[in-house]
């Protein structure tokens, strides 16, 4: 499990800079600033959530069954979270209306939190000083 939560956390923080480059210089000049800052408010959360990964991925202190269940919380809450926001931040060059399925973005952004919540909980029932 350690293996998977790394290599998910390398990619998904390799892919946080290949969205962060893209979004300052390919949508520079097509977005406006709020909706460039909007692309990077998604583009930080998932950087932020690639970097927890690889922190669960190397910590001793959790069980397999909670480093899978933060692995998929974290992937599916990134995937809903940053992703909705990539969409609604690019929605005026793309045929499809984002803000249909805007919805998604609480839904990502509550998992992110839960993922968070449970680590907060492990840590705090750890017998060490």
């Amino acid at each position: 499990m350690n293996k998977g939560l790394l290599v998910a956390g390398a990619v998904l923080g390799c892919l946080a800079v290949i969205l962060g480059a893209f979004g300052a210089h390919a949508l520079k000049n097509a977005l406006d600033a709020e909706a460039i800052k909007t692309f990077e408010t998604g583009v930080k959360y998932q950087m932020y959530h690639a970097l927890l990964l690889l922190f669960v991925g190397g910590s001793s202190f959790l069980s397999n069954g909670t480093k899978n269940t933060i692995l998929y919380l974290v992937v599916i809450g990134i995937i809903l979270f940053s992703g909705s926001i990539y969409g609604l931040a690019t929605n005026a060059l793309t045929s499809f209306d984002f803000k249909k399925i805007g919805f998604v973005t609480p839904i990502g952004g509550t998992l992110l939190i839960i993922s968070w919540g449970i680590l907060i909980f492990k840590f705090m029932r750890l017998k060490i000083n």
